[in-house]
């Protein structure tokens, strides 16, 4: 039994290789469209993964230095210190 995904992407692969030697498929690409599209793709795709991070409350990045105030000193009083 053959796997038709497979078969299918190294098929896909083979026909767009062999097109990139042909000059009449070469087509022009005006950048900001091309800018457009990859930002609505990367959007698209990402989006599951956004709305996970907000859900969530992750931020990746941070403001600012972050400082290290050391350990609080807790006072633990059991109401008998054993004294007198």
């Amino acid at each position: 039994m053959q796997d038709n995904g497979k078969y299918s992407i190294t098929k896909a692969f083979c026909i767009a290789f062999t097109l990139t030697f042909f000059s009449m498929f070469d087509v022009p690409v005006f950048w900001p469209i091309l800018l457009f599209y990859w930002l609505v793709l990367f959007v698209s795709t990402m989006k599951r993964q956004i709305m996970h991070m907000i859900k969530y409350r992750y931020v990746p990045f941070t403001f600012g230095k972050r400082r290290y105030n050391g350990k609080k000193a807790s006072v633990v009083d059991d109401g008998d210190s054993g004294r007198p």
